[in-house]
């Protein structure tokens, strides 16, 4: 069976799309690091701030699509930590996307994206214990930095990130 990936720029239009994949991204990942409470305001919030994200138009968003349903987005930009880096602010896929190779397809795109653009490095940070992404940030070629900070979502609670890093040669 043949897969048809598409990446593409999201459009101020999309913020619905984009919303939903990082909302369902969110329930099938994150629920454990957060209260009941918090987890369902912060699912709520993450499927309606895109839109404003989108109109913005600041930093790059881009969606991969498998056989027409966008299923996976990056958001990426110039680092504030760092200016001459990239960084990669958000990468989800939808839980139906999750195996199909539609995040890879996506990650590709986004770093010949960044390599376009000028960056020559990229990190990102990650919930060091989610086992998937970290998984997917290496096979992407991605290396922890070594660096770890404690990141408050807005709960009260810092839950641990790990750095990852990537040299574009």
């Amino acid at each position: 069976m043949t897969r048809d990936f598409t990446v593409f720029p999201a459009s101020p239009g999309d913020g619905d799309v984009v919303g939903e994949i990082h909302a369902e991204s969110w329930k099938a990942a994150y629920a454990g690091f957060f209260s009941p409470e918090f987890f369902a305001e912060a699912v709520r919030r993450r499927r309606h701030k895109w839109h404003d994200v989108l109109a913005e138009g600041k930093d790059t968003v881009l969606l991969a699509a498998l056989d027409g349903r966008s299923l996976a987005y990056s958001y990426f930009g110039s680092s504030s930590e760092r200016p001459e880096s990239a960084e990669i602010f958000g990468f989800y896929g939808h839980p139906d996307g999750w195996g199909s190779g539609v995040a890879s397809a996506l990650m590709t795109a986004s770093l010949r994206g960044m390599r376009e653009d000028g960056f020559g490095r990229i990190h990102l940070w990650t919930l060091r214990d989610t086992p998937q992404s970290r998984r997917f940030y290496a096979k992407s070629g991605f290396t922890e930095s070594g660096a770890v900070r404690g990141h408050d979502f807005g709960d009260g609670n810092p839950v641990e990130q790990i750095e990852y890093e990537l040299i574009l040669r």
